[in-house]
């Protein structure tokens, strides 16, 4: 007969349990899977299929009760990394969704606004094509398989008997913030050096001819020049996106060890 002993058979459960608690947090965080248009259904199934083939080749999980609070604790630290990790890849999206907005709002496009599918808000158009851009690019690079991959090394780094996140590294999670918006400026410096200049030369024409309403001749002018220069400069997102996300992925590397 096939005897079962309770303490592997909570080790069986917990090895198992236990990484999905981590990915699935990570899928519920994760940009594009987090989205309302994915239904929860459709994530949950994506959490337990890549549990079940990251669970067998990772180290043991320790053998304790679910009920316990030591469970309990186990469980809010591995929902905790999996968040850290999704909300880092969130960053990544939101700053093109920002520099899209700073771009806006200097060429007269700011009122221009579309329902944000992912977070359920109104954003400016110019944010939206960004961010659908940076979308098409995350699949065509093989962003997806990417991130499986670090969720699976993550066990290695931070493997469930560990202590988790090192407190030091939640300063360099608050940094973050200043390192998002330090690559929002760059996606739109280039439109906003483009319109500066524009915004120079009229008002030097302003001074020249006074008697030039320059309100109803510059406004126009400005919103068609800088749909031009978006559309020039377009083809600058790829190279700042491969940057960024080279950036992302080491800082998240860097976080987890």
């Amino acid at each position: 007969m096939l005897e079962l002993d309770i303490a592997q058979l909570y080790q069986w459960i917990g090895q198992y349990f236990f990484p999905l608690c981590r990915i699935s947090a990570f899928f519920m965080v994760l940009p594009i899977f987090s989205t309302q248009l994915v239904p929860m259904r459709i994530r949950m199934g994506l959490a337990v299929a890549t549990t079940v083939v990251i669970a067998p080749v990772i180290a043991p999980t320790p053998a304790q009760e679910l009920l316990s609070l030591a469970s309990v604790l186990i469980i809010l630290q591995e929902i905790l990394i999996g968040v850290v990790m999704g909300f880092i890849l969130q960053l990544l999206f939101q700053v093109f969704v920002i520099g899209g907005q700073a771009v806006a709002m200097q060429n007269g496009l700011g009122f221009a606004t579309l329902v944000d599918p992912v977070n359920g808000v109104n954003v400016a158009s110019i944010s939206q094509i960004y961010l659908m851009m940076v979308n098409l690019l995350f699949f065509a690079m093989n962003g997806h398989l990417a991130v499986i991959q670090l969720i699976g090394s993550s066990f290695t780094h931070l493997p469930v008997t560990g202590s988790g996140i090192a407190m030091e590294n939640y300063f360099e999670l608050v940094n973050l913030g200043s390192w998002m918006f330090t690559g929002a400026l760059m996606v739109a410096l280039p439109s906003t050096i483009s319109l500066l200049v524009v915004n120079i030369a009229f008002g030097v024409i302003s001074r020249v001819a006074p008697q030039m309403n320059i309100i109803a001749v510059g406004f126009p002018f400005t919103m068609i020049l800088g749909l031009v220069i978006i559309w020039l400069t377009l083809a600058n997102v790829l190279p700042q996106y491969e940057m960024l996300s080279d950036e992302a992925f080491v800082l998240m590397s860097d976080i987890l060890k």
